[in-house]
């Protein structure tokens, strides 16, 4: 299928420092874009599709600050990382409050880029976007950003009006797609902490030798790499909200540590003796069963109960059927906005269809059939031939073999399966590409940009599938 290697946007008004980080990125396997000023990036941005931006904060036109902002308007979950002189550190922990992943500092360590960027482009993997969070406008009827009249979601309306604004520590649990995020951002926005920071930390995507001075910051010389001292998310979420997402992921030797900073308010960073005290509202979420982990040693059980305080457990999408064609609806009018559609409504048979399939993926995976049923939808109309037909067979695969097949051996049998699941693979790539430059009029670059692979990929692809002759027809 249409996998690609991850895409960087690197910005600097430094010609040498764009190469010496492109040679580096592309050593580690990633595909390189660059920029030299905010301007130049903001144009790329809005014609390619990036996983990740690194950006010099100090540039002529649009510096890093106003690129963050951008940034964040564009694609609230595309990962920023900025790149800061000694000089300028406070601004740096200005933009992290900002909406920054993270930051480094010139003359910049090898290993210290490398590890910032796989925790960054792990981080978007692992939580992209909660999947009720969107820049469509939500329904009036829906509350706290949050849409549902099913009996669970009625009862998280009721906690969230009691606990939001109060300075209670909450755990919020489900599976994963449930909306976890958009609930801990609903507690912050709704609290009198709704104007300071919400730092959010994924702990799955932080490796374990480097979660205490994420979660608490470093000295300079704490380690090797460590060429200043620099806050940790604590810090930065003092006065407002701190979102650790997959708590569950914490090491036990780290846990301890977590639990007296939540505690006592106080912490030291490491390599430092100074006891530092913060004031932070403390949001946790897993998808986990905790207190499996208790039992099984990988959890301690008294941090459990400090961060259980409210427990809030979002229920699965298949548990709220009656909510699926009003979250189907408003994705149809987020993708509209998008895509520039104007599909006004699904045929009653799309909600059926909907309603009967299990959703394992939750909300999240709903939101992307609805995307890609928008995208190649034809008509203003949604049919139930625009849904994928894994959702219309309830999540089951058919593999329609030779009539002949019965009597082959089970070698030949495997071999034609697997050759006529690469045929179909291609015919779907095909399909895929040629609706792509169909809806972008035959401009590769946006087609690309639909299918969220880089133009180059797509490019390759099209000379694979036998369709690079209209690429160059149509896109010189």
């Amino acid at each position: 299928m249409l996998l690609e290697r991850k895409q960087i946007l690197v910005v600097d008004d430094e010609l040498n420092l764009r190469r010496v980080l492109k040679a580096q990125l592309e050593r580690d396997g990633y595909d390189v874009h660059l920029a030299e000023d905010g301007e130049q990036a903001l144009r790329t941005l809005q014609e390619h599709h990036m996983d990740l931006v690194i950006t010099d904060l100090r540039m002529p036109n649009i510096d890093g600050m106003e690129l963050l902002r951008r940034t964040v308007q564009l694609d609230p979950e595309l990962p920023v990382v900025m790149i800061t002189a000694h000089g300028t550190v406070d601004n740096a922990v200005e933009a992290l409050k900002t909406g920054a992943f993270d930051y480094i500092t010139k003359p910049f360590d090898q290993a210290e880029v490398r590890t910032i960027v796989r925790k960054a482009l792990k981080t978007r993997d692992l939580s992209a976007a909660e999947a009720t969070r969107s820049e469509a406008t939500v329904p009036e009827e829906a509350r706290y950003g949050i849409i549902g009249k099913s009996p669970g979601i009625t009862e998280l309306y009721a906690v969230l009006a009691r606990v939001a604004d109060t300075p209670t520590t909450v755990l919020i649990t489900g599976e994963s797609g449930t909306g976890k995020e958009l609930v801990a951002r609903a507690l912050h926005e709704n609290s009198s902490r709704r104007d300071r920071p919400f730092i959010k930390v994924n702990c799955a995507a932080i490796p374990r030798d480097l979660m205490e001075s994420e979660l608490f910051g470093y000295e300079r010389g704490a380690f090797t790499g460590a060429v200043g001292a620099k806050p940790g998310r604590f810090e930065l979420a003092s006065g407002g909200t701190l979102f650790l997402d997959e708590i569950g992921s914490i090491p036990v030797e780290m846990q301890v540590k977590l639990l007296r900073a939540l505690q006592e308010s106080e912490f030291e960073r490491v390599g430092g003796i100074k006891t530092i005290r913060v004031d932070v509202r403390l949001i946790a979420a897993t998808n986990s069963d905790l207190k499996r982990e208790i039992a099984a040693g990988t959890f301690r059980e008294d941090l459990f109960y400090r961060l259980n305080v409210v427990p809030i457990r979002l229920p699965a999408l298949r548990e709220r059927a009656m909510d699926i064609a009003p979250l189907a609806q408003h994705f149809v009018e987020k993708f509209n906005q998008r895509l520039k559609k104007q599909i006004v409504g699904m045929a009653p048979e799309v909600e059926q269809v909907l309603q009967s399939y299990a959703w394992p993926g939750n909300i999240r995976e709903l939101e992307n059939v609805i995307e890609r049923a928008v995208l190649f939808c034809d008509s203003n109309l949604l049919t139930v031939a625009d849904v994928p037909l894994e959702i219309r067979n309830g999540g089951a695969v058919e593999a329609q073999l030779p009539e002949s097949a019965s009597s082959r051996a089970p070698e030949s049998a495997s071999d034609g399966l697997k050759e006529q699941v690469k045929a179909a693979t291609s015919r779907l790539e095909r399909e895929l590409i040629q609706r792509a430059l169909d809806q972008t009029g035959g401009n590769v670059t946006h087609a690309a940009r639909l299918l969220k692979i880089s133009r180059k990929g797509l490019q390759l692809k099209m000379k694979e599938l036998g369709l690079r002759e209209r690429d160059e027809r149509m896109d010189p």
